[in-house]
């Protein structure tokens, strides 16, 4: 064995993800129901981790919005589970808040093979980890996200380090303490879930905190742009028939008008429920409607209040 076997097994070894439970040793002799007991045990304990990083997670958003307001990206990076976590992220954020065609990005070591296969070596590359950013052409308005389970990822670290020497904000979130990727970090958080039901496999409670984190990073970042008016998703895309159909209904949870007005206001704006919205509310037509949330940043608040002022 290498010296750099030895060294990376010694890491392994001192991860509080990679740790062995004697106490599950024999945990497939166990009847089914008990080991899904035991896993629903082991997941309720989840919440309380990422509640212990609230602050942290909050100061993240903050930040990652003001640079969003002035035109920034938000780009997730990582290998494994955690890269496809983020994939999964920005890949939801244009149906759900219509995001513009790369304002939320997911990068995974490897590329879109590593969807759904494993690219040898991938993980380990820093030097892919700038590639990748480079061909985004990251800048200073930007958001990097690092995503690793044991926060040591090469890809994951070297995206970080990378993204803050081009001055863009950088997030580094793990679930182990004192790791390498939050130390690279503005801003680092470690949602420390513990040892997993299957020794190191981090698919489980670490990929599920960190599931839970980045819906926060992407649902609040984009509630602080406006994306919403109260709980109500009015950036949706309408897409297809159930969104076409949550479209109306959005509408009229927020306006309380008849079927005919919404039709009405959805087809004079373009099926953009937003403006449908403003445009019954504040009774302008669907060109006033568009200029207002325009010279509103798109908040639909604030475009109100302009029109009843």
């Amino acid at each position: 064995m290498t010296s750099d076997h030895l060294r990376l097994q010694a890491e392994l070894g001192s991860l509080t993800t990679e740790a062995f439970r004697p106490e599950l040793a024999e945990i497939d002799q166990l009847p089914t129901l008990d080991i899904a007991r035991l896993m629903n045990g082991e997941d309720a304990g989840v919440a309380a981790a990422v509640a212990a990083r609230l602050p942290e997670i909050a100061a993240a958003i903050d930040a990652i919005a003001a640079r969003m307001a002035r035109g920034g990206r938000l780009i997730y990076a990582g290998a494994g589970t955690a890269g496809r976590l983020g994939v999964l992220d920005a890949s939801e954020c244009p149906p759900t808040f219509n995001t513009e065609p790369g304002q939320v990005v997911g990068l995974i070591a490897g590329g879109r093979e590593a969807m759904v296969t494993s690219v040898e070596g991938a993980e380990d590359s820093k030097e892919l980890a700038r590639a990748d950013l480079d061909a985004l052409k990251v800048a200073a308005d930007d958001s990097v996200v690092g995503i690793s389970a044991s926060g040591r990822t090469p890809y994951a670290v070297g995206a970080v380090e990378h993204a803050r020497g081009l001055g863009a904000l950088t997030v580094g979130l793990a679930c182990n303490e004192h790791s390498a990727l939050a130390a690279a970090a503005e801003h680092g958080i470690e949602v420390v879930v513990g040892p997993e039901l299957l020794t190191g496999s981090t698919r489980l409670k670490a990929g599920t905190a960190q599931k839970l984190v980045l819906n926060m990073l992407s649902t609040i970042t984009m509630i602080r742009l406006g994306k919403t008016y109260g709980n109500l998703m009015v950036d949706v895309r309408a897409s297809n028939d159930k969104l076409r159909a949550r479209s109306r209904r959005i509408v009229a949870l927020a306006t309380g008008a008849s079927d005919a007005e919404i039709e009405r206001a959805l087809t004079e704006s373009g099926g953009e429920v937003k403006n449908a919205i403003l445009a019954i509310l504040a009774d302008v037509d669907g060109p006033t409607a568009a200029r207002l949330l325009e010279e509103s940043g798109g908040h639909l608040r604030a475009a109100l209040a302009v029109a009843g002022g």
